[in-house]
């Protein structure tokens, strides 16, 4: 009986100190990674966090992927903000934003995003740059709000007939993300992720391999990728992206997200063709490039350039290809025209 009230004992202190260890780790990156940017109220208790740089007449709004923050465009805005000014931000339920308050679908995103703009006093013409499910709220953005854009430029953009309920054999790769993003949720809470992601971006990486290997085959894919892709970023932001995978919201943001692809597809497989906006679309060279009919769904000015260096993440493989086509988009928004990249 002693020896299991102490077993008892010493794992309730662990969760204790598991806590405890997550709650003032949070609060130490919150003040510590957010006063480059500023948190704005939007309505309903909801805060979002902007981060502002740069200046011109137009700005250049940079949308991110289904499960990434403003942090993806570190690089380039850094860049583009010695032209531009410069808006990129953490959607609700990720990075340091409040959680989501709606589905995270392209519409209710971009409502939050217009709200977002109004309240920070960021006025149009925009310029607006999404990268994979991003490219999807940037599209609906110019459906929603036209007089407002000058340009955009998709990176990537997901396509709809890829999932599902257009592609229904994709919905175990759904299941599957939602219920990762579940099970991560309390590990974060414990500090388990806190600790599993900052040895990996900020010390030996020991304790996340230790990890991985644990969580068999499975787990040492998921870590090969996530070190590749990150490896893409600048280090200054490592200690960032260990913050943001260390809360829990981030998972359960990321779930929200993913759970809504089904939504997202229905709302945007029929959307309207963006009309008498120019439209710069990067496809990767690793990738099928779009039909002449799939860019006429997008657009009635689209024209696709092959980044032939590139996967999925071109603005990581290639970010002077991306630099130099906002900064091409800028110039052409006055006369209303794209011109092929030379």
């Amino acid at each position: 009986m002693y020896y299991f009230l102490s077993i008892t004992g010493l794992a309730g202190a662990l969760v204790a100190a598991g806590f405890l260890y997550q709650w003032f780790g949070s609060r130490y990156d919150r003040k510590r990674f957010t006063s480059a940017g500023r948190f704005l109220e939007i309505g309903n208790g909801q805060r979002l966090y902007l981060l502002e740089k740069g200046s011109g007449e137009a700005t250049v709004l940079f949308e991110s992927g289904i499960a990434a923050t403003n942090l993806n465009w570190f690089h380039i805005q850094e860049k583009v903000s010695l032209f531009a000014s410069t808006a990129s931000y953490d959607r609700g339920g990720l990075g340091w934003s409040s959680p989501c308050r709606t589905a995270r679908t392209p519409t209710n995103i971009v409502v939050e995003l217009h709200e977002l703009l109004n309240e920070a006093g960021i006025k149009p013409p925009y310029v607006l740059v999404g990268h994979s499910f991003g490219g999807l709220v940037m599209r609906k953005f110019a459906i929603l709000y036209p007089q407002e854009v000058s340009s955009i430029i998709l990176v990537d953009p997901m396509r709809c007939e890829e999932w599902p309920p257009l592609n229904p054999q994709k919905q175990a790769e759904i299941d599957r993300g939602k219920r990762l993003s579940g099970y991560a949720i309390p590990i974060a809470r414990l500090g388990l992720a806190r600790l599993a992601v900052t040895s990996l971006f900020c010390r030996s990486g020991l304790l996340a391999e230790r990890l991985a290997c644990a969580a068999g085959d499975g787990g040492k894919h998921v870590l090969g990728r996530v070190r590749g892709e990150v490896s893409k970023m600048p280090p200054e932001v490592w200690p960032i992206v260990a913050a943001h995978w260390s809360r829990p919201s981030y998972y359960a943001g990321m779930r929200s997200h993913v759970e809504a692809v089904p939504e997202t597809v229905r709302e945007m497989q029929n959307a309207a063709p963006i009309e008498g906006i120019p439209v710069l679309l990067l496809t990767p060279g690793k990738s099928s490039p779009l039909s002449e009919d799939c860019l006429k769904r997008i657009g009635d000015n689209v024209h696709q350039v092959i980044a032939s260096a590139s996967a999925h993440w071109i603005h990581l493989d290639e970010p002077q290809l991306l630099i130099d086509s906002i900064q091409q988009m800028i110039t052409a928004a006055s006369s209303q025209e794209v011109v092929a990249l030379g």
